[in-house]
C-alpha cells in the first residue's frame, strides 16, 4: 500500500536518497534547495510517497515560477521502476494538490537521456505512467547548450545586415505584432496549439507575458530590422530560475531563407554573455529544423531530447 504526504521538514531536501548513487543524491539535494530558496517551490508542495513500513519510495515536487502562488509544473518525480501504483498515486496526488492551489495546467518535462539533477531514468516508463495519467505529449524538442568559456574570442560577430532596436526604445506593441505574425505560421507545436486555441494575437500576447516572467532587461529584448526597413527577426534572451535562456527568437515570414535565424540566436547569445553568463540554453521543437541547425551554427551542442506533456486540471 501506498500513502502520499508532504515531506516532513527532516526528509528535506534529501527526499528519496539511494545508497548506490552519491552523485544523483547530492545533485537532488542542492536543486531542490535551490528551488526551495528561490521561491520555485515550497515546503507543503514537496510530497512523498511511503510503503507499508514508512520507508520513503517515491517522490513529486510542485514547481512555479518565483513570486507566483499558482504551480504550474512538477519536478523530480520518482517512483520505484516495479510499482505503477506508487506512481500514479504520486500523480494523482500532485494534480489534486496543484487543482487546490488554483492550477488550472499541469506541466512535466522528460529529458533523455538521464541527467543531473533529476536523473530521470527510463523515459518511456516515464512517458506511460504520465499517458496513464491523462498527460498529454504536446512537444517533441531539442534541448542546446553553450559554454561561454569555450569561446575565447567570444560569441561571432552580429550580422551586418541587421539594424537592432530594443523593448526598452520600442515599447512591447511591435514585439507582440511581431510574434503574431510569426505564430500564425509556426513549427513549434506547443505554440500552433496556443494559436488554435486562442488565434494568434491572443497567443502571441500570452507568449510575451509568459516570456516576460523570465528574468531580463528591457534593452536585451530587442527586434532586428532588414535593410529595407521591415522587421526581420525578435529575440528575446532572459534568465530562468536556474540558467540563462535563449527565451523566444525567431524570423519573420518575409526574411527567412536569408540566414537570419543563426544571426538571431548569434544576438542573443552575445546579449547574455555581455550581462556575464557562462553557460546558455535554448530549446527548438524537433519539427523546427531550421532553428536546431541555427543553434548549432551558433556553437550549441544538442545535449538532450525532451517531452513536453501537460494535462488539464
Amino acid at each position: 500500500m501506498t500513502f502520499v504526504r508532504p515531506a516532513r521538514p527532516d526528509e528535506l531536501p534529501a527526499l528519496v536518497e539511494h545508497p548506490d548513487a552519491p552523485e544523483r543524491n547530492a545533485a537532488t539535494r542542492a536543486y531542490l534547495t535551490e528551488l526551495l530558496d528561490s521561491g520555485c517551490t515550497r515546503p507543503e508542495w514537496c510530497l512523498v510517497a511511503e510503503d507499508g513500513d514508512g520507508r520513503l519510495t517515491g517522490s513529486v515536487v510542485l514547481w512555479t515560477i518565483p513570486g507566483h502562488e499558482v504551480p504550474l509544473a512538477f519536478v523530480l518525480f520518482e517512483a520505484p521502476e516495479d510499482s505503477a501504483e506508487t506512481g500514479a498515486a504520486l500523480l494523482d496526488a500532485a494534480t489534486a494538490k496543484a487543482r487546490e492551489l488554483g492550477a488550472t495546467e499541469l506541466e512535466h518535462v522528460v529529458d533523455s537521456p538521464a541527467q543531473a539533477p533529476q536523473f530521470q531514468r527510463d523515459p518511456e516508463r516515464r512517458g506511460e505512467l504520465l499517458r496513464a495519467s491523462g498527460f498529454e505529449a504536446v512537444r517533441d524538442g531539442r534541448r542546446f547548450s553553450l559554454h561561454a568559456p569555450g569561446m575565447p574570442d567570444g560569441p561571432p560577430a552580429d550580422d551586418p545586415r541587421l539594424t537592432f532596436r530594443s523593448l526598452a526604445e520600442l515599447g512591447p506593441e511591435p514585439f507582440v505584432a511581431v510574434l503574431a505574425e510569426l505564430l500564425a505560421d509556426t513549427a513549434d507545436a506547443r505554440l500552433a496549439a496556443d494559436v488554435r486555441q486562442h488565434g494568434a494575437r491572443r497567443a502571441a500576447e500570452l507568449l510575451f507575458e509568459e516570456t516576460a516572467e523570465l528574468k531580463h532587461e528591457p534593452g536585451w529584448w530587442e527586434l532586428g530590422y532588414d535593410a529595407d526597413g521591415t522587421v526581420a527577426v525578435i529575440s528575446l534572451p532572459a534568465e530562468n530560475p536556474s540558467v540563462p535562456v535563449i527565451g523566444f527568437v525567431g524570423v519573420a515570414p518575409a526574411h527567412r531563407g536569408k540566414g537570419y535565424a543563426t544571426s538571431v540566436v548569434v544576438r542573443g547569445t552575445r546579449v547574455l554573455v555581455a550581462a556575464g553568463a557562462t553557460e546558455i540554453r535554448g530549446d527548438c521543437d524537433a519539427a523546427n529544423v531550421a532553428m536546431a541547425r541555427a543553434f548549432e551554427r551558433a556553437g550549441y551542442v544538442n545535449f538532450a531530447d525532451r517531452l513536453e506533456f501537460a494535462r488539464t486540471l
